[in-house]
């Protein structure tokens, strides 16, 4: 089966076991463990836990999250020509991380999301963690010449694909055929793990990425190794080869291997340990990136940024990305300085990946595109969703600005958000005095984005001057309102995101409170806000400081307010958005 070349016996299975193609060709049934306690929901309906009234709204209305199952890293990230793939690690058989397989979905435009069959099942070779899909347009891999098939060959795997992931994947399979014979396709590099080995796989997909089976010489890549995983793959042009980053997780070295075809590897060179080096490196990714505001109109400067994950560790707890600013020569990545930025300030994106093949009239001047997981190892088996657990963050469109001290920083915003707003909200405010606000009401079950661009003052005596964003609900006699506020603090020109004001969950890991320093001197604060049901983006100064944080109110938030605490406010701009829902149709 795993090669097309000749023929191999297949063996159909029986309705209701999981199935998966082996690194031999043949399909071998597999029973998911524990299945029994790990059916969608069974533990957020543990007896005698407390369910919180806001439950059901915590499915957020425009972030990807998961049909049931557990979710975290994004993989295989690319722009096929036609449709965005994105696939993710994905237990389907329960709300915990575990027995990881490759879900999938696909999109027209990284919003309106169409589920797919698990593209990669746990087999007898491990589970399917993280990595790479590439599109060999030129097929320099040889995979895709043993196209077109024999009749019987085609029905076998036309029954293979049936057996793995349904009928309309067979289907497709067949409506596909004939525009794959003789030209490339899509190709994964990924990581096997077991419980004493993890090893490089390469998978060829014959029906456009909705399914992959393994190469027969796999695996790739073995160095006897337990921490050596998530390949990221894209092809360099100046040096007309594949390279790949991966990481050796305990040793915290990032490796970066270069290839002709795909299947033969050639290590390069290591970078690391450096930076914070927590307890593992995870899910490198390397990327060029062009400088905002350098370079001729016609072509920007660029700097290559590698990206390294490390969970436990991260400077907040629990898990975390940090980024090098460099260079990559096509054989080592070497950075420009010794400092290293954080993505995020909040705790909840982690495991960055960028689009492979993004179409340059979507992102003018070479910015690259990404989504990140909306969790923390710290409490993500824990969260109070139902039947479900796992977010991803909206597309990221990011690029470098040097700041103020001449530093190069990452700057990053939605990637095309402003094509889901609704009309917007009647919301006026021009000028708040000391303890003043403003408030409007926000629609139920509906996304969010606030733009709010302000002068700030300090107000009188010695009480630190204060911008407060709240998005709050009132309360009653019996039960106290909630708040969840985003804020500027002026005596230390500091930012702030606050979710300690919620109370539909708690866990000792679940910080309340984040931070972080404004470029000294700033005249006007400039934030773009998105609360979408569980989840809260902050923006701000165009993108250069961003925090991502999981919210979990005991009611709906159903009110916005701006207010001053001892601080004079000019409003210069303040816009408040519904968002259209594109994940609600297919989603509880």
């Amino acid at each position: 089966m795993a090669c097309l070349g000749r023929r191999q016996a297949i063996g159909l299975l029986s309705s209701g076991v999981a199935a998966f193609v082996t690194t031999r060709g043949t399909l071998m049934a597999s029973t998911p463990a524990n299945t029994s306690s790990a059916r969608p929901g069974a533990d957020a309906a543990q007896a005698g836990r407390p369910r919180p009234v806001a439950l059901a709204s915590y499915r957020p209305a425009i972030h990807f999250t998961p049909p049931h199952g557990f979710m975290n890293d994004p993989n295989g990230l690319i722009w096929d020509g036609k449709v965005f793939h994105l696939y993710y690690q994905y237990n389907p058989h329960g709300t915990h991380a575990g027995y990881v397989h490759w879900g999938h979905a696909t999109s027209p435009d990284l919003y309106n999301w169409h589920d797919q069959p698990v593209a990669i099942s746990v087999s007898e070779a491990g589970q399917a963690f993280s990595g790479s899909v590439v599109l060999d347009r030129h097929n320099r891999s040889g995979l895709f010449p043993q196209l077109p098939l024999a009749h019987q060959e085609a029905a076998d795997l036309k029954a293979a694909i049936a057996a793995i992931s349904g009928p309309g994947a067979a289907s497709a399979f067949a409506q596909n055929k004939a525009s794959q014979d003789g030209e490339g396709g899509l190709v994964a590099i990924y990581t096997r793990s077991r419980p004493h080995s993890q090893t490089q796989f390469v998978a060829w997909s014959p029906n456009q990425g909705t399914t992959y089976l393994d190469w027969p010489g796999d695996p790739v890549l073995d160095i006897a190794s337990d921490s050596y995983r998530d390949p990221k793959v894209f092809w360099h042009e100046a040096s007309q080869k594949w390279v790949m980053a991966l990481v050796q997780a305990r040793a915290r070295k990032v490796s970066f291997y270069g290839s002709a075809d795909l299947l033969h590897w050639r290590h390069l060179s290591d970078f690391g340990p450096a930076g914070l080096r927590g307890v593992d490196y995870e899910c490198p990714c390397l990327v060029e990136l062009p400088v905002a505001g350098e370079g001729t109109p016609g072509e920007s400067q660029t700097r290559w940024v590698l990206f390294v994950s490390i969970n436990p560790g991260a400077p907040l707890g629990g898990s975390g990305t940090q980024y090098f600013v460099g260079d990559f020569d096509g054989e080592r990545f070497t950075p420009e300085n010794t400092l290293l930025g954080l993505l995020d300030f909040a705790k909840d994106c982690y495991a960055m990946q960028t689009y492979n093949d993004m179409p340059s009239n979507d992102v003018p001047g070479g910015a690259a595109v990404y989504l990140a997981w909306l969790s923390n190892w710290q409490y993500c088996n824990e969260l109070p969703t139902q039947g479900w657990r796992g977010a991803m963050t909206l597309p990221r469109e990011m690029r470098l600005r040097r700041d103020g001290e001449g530093w190069l920083r990452l700057v990053q915003q939605p990637w095309q958000l402003e094509r889901l707003r609704e009309a917007p909200l009647p919301f006026r405010a021009h000028r708040l005095g000391p303890m003043e606000r403003a408030h409007t009401p926000l629609p139920a079950n509906l996304a969010v984005e606030i733009e709010v661009t302000v002068r700030l003052e300090q107000g009188p005596g010695s009480q630190p001057g204060r911008f407060v964003i709240a998005f709050v609900n009132r309360g009653t006699a019996t039960m106290p309102g909630e708040e969840l506020t985003v804020g500027v603090d002026l005596q230390t020109n500091q930012l702030w995101l606050d979710r300690s004001g919620l109370r539909g969950y708690s866990q000792p890991f679940f910080t309340g409170q984040f931070s972080e320093a404004l470029p000294a001197g700033l005249e006007r604060v400039e934030l773009r806000i998105i609360l979408d049901a569980s989840t809260l983006e902050v923006y701000a100064q165009r993108g250069m400081c961003v925090g991502t944080a999981l919210v979990f109110p005991a009611n709906p938030l159903n009110g916005l307010e701006l207010r001053a605490e001892n601080a004079q406010v000019t409003v210069h701009e303040a816009r408040v958005w519904p968002l259209r829902p594109t994940m609600a149709a297919n989603r509880g």
